[in-house]
């Protein structure tokens, strides 16, 4: 929907953006949420983050946010970065729906992530993770799902950043968990959950956000107010050869891997979810 039918969205290509939102709230809907916009004007139209809650049974101040961002950069359709972010989040909501878990999920669209409003205070995710932190809401982790779907089992078809390349493979058939070092624990944790749910091959880092694509997505916003978060990636352009191009297309998202992805990030979300003795542990800076 998001690539085959409405295709290039972004503030450039507003009534698209518009109808990306609507639909993903159409969707949350449907799950049995009832979703709430966050709007805000740039260049004064109006653009939004979309969030459904599911409020926690046993610490409902406590928060898991799953998001990822619906808009996709100028001239692309944006089916892998990120309709496939968005097409998780939306099905890990819809697993989540009827099971309330001991904390409060919130599942987020993000707007005006891609450029030129990356790391800007018009990045849909800074607008709302600064937001959070003014309001003081305690997430304890957060997750990131950015440009899932693209997988090869050919050798040289995963690139790195040159100070880690020698540390992985370069056969791009895993998932990546990816977080800055205050965000070790989230990941350690989110980890130990998907492996064991799925065999599912999955490679993590922990680095600075100095490392080329570190911090490439909405996680990032998350940082700069002291709140964990990671990104969970098929690392996009280390890998995808079509990224950010008019050729990024439904065709080429393997379905069923991301379809395994998912199931393993259902595991994560239980896990961060769950009752810890130290949950003040998963928030650094604070």
């Amino acid at each position: 929907m998001l690539a085959g039918t409405i295709g290039e969205r972004n503030l450039w290509r507003c009534e698209a953006l518009d109808r990306a939102a609507r639909y993903i709230s159409a969707q949350l809907t449907n799950a049995g949420y009832a979703p709430q916009v966050q709007t805000f004007d740039v260049a004064k139209i109006p653009v939004s983050n979309v969030e459904a809650t599911l409020t926690g049974t046993d610490r409902p101040s406590e928060i898991v946010v799953i998001g990822a961002h619906y808009d996709s950069v100028s001239s692309c359709p944006g089916a892998n970065d990120n309709g496939t972010g968005v097409a998780a989040v939306l099905e890990l909501a819809r697993r989540f729906s009827q099971r309330p878990q001991s904390r409060t999920l919130r599942f987020v669209a993000f707007v005006n992530e891609e450029p030129p409003f990356f790391r800007t205070p018009d990045m849909g995710s800074v607008v709302y993770a600064t937001a959070a932190k003014g309001r003081g809401d305690r997430i304890t982790a957060m997750l990131a799902l950015e440009t899932m779907g693209y997988y090869s089992d050919e050798r040289g078809s995963q690139q790195y950043p040159a100070e880690i390349a020698a540390h992985y493979p370069d056969v791009g058939d895993f998932i990546g968990f990816v977080a800055n070092n205050a965000s070790e624990h989230l990941l350690l944790a989110s980890q130990q959950a998907f492996e064991a749910r799925t065999r599912f091959p999955l490679q993590s880092l922990a680095a600075p956000d100095e490392v080329a694509g570190v911090g490439w997505s909405d996680h990032w916003a998350f940082w700069q107010v002291g709140y964990a978060a990671m990104m969970v990636t098929d690392t996009a352009p280390f890998r995808y050869p079509w990224y950010h191009t008019a050729d990024d297309t439904p065709d080429k998202v393997d379905y069923d891997k991301l379809a395994d992805v998912v199931d393993g990030l259902e595991a994560v979300i239980e896990a961060l979810a769950r009752e810890i003795a130290n949950p003040s542990s998963l928030i650094p800076n604070l």
